[in-house]
């Protein structure tokens, strides 16, 4: 009867715990790690893809405004007259 028995709760949890880190290991090893150079490049193509979506948000936002000012008052001054304040 004590063949069967279970191993009690933290046994079972740090065997699980440490069979986890294990397994960490064995994978962190198939890894293939980026070399600094390709971070670096990487991270400016980031940057410069981010500039370029912010350019393109910030010139929908200018020109949606001008539409809709132009739209509804009329005309081009009282656009830039909104723009100022």
């Amino acid at each position: 009867m004590a063949e069967n028995k279970k191993q009690n709760w933290f046994a079972r949890a740090w065997g699980a715990i440490c069979r986890y880190f294990r397994e960490l290991k064995s994978e962190l090893k198939k890894v293939v790690w980026s070399t600094p150079k390709q971070v670096l490049k990487n991270t400016l193509i980031v940057i410069a893809c981010v500039l370029v979506v912010g350019v393109f948000v910030w010139l929908f936002d200018f020109v949606s405004n001008f539409i809709i000012v132009t739209g509804l008052l009329g005309t081009v001054k009282d656009w830039f007259q909104s723009l100022i304040g």
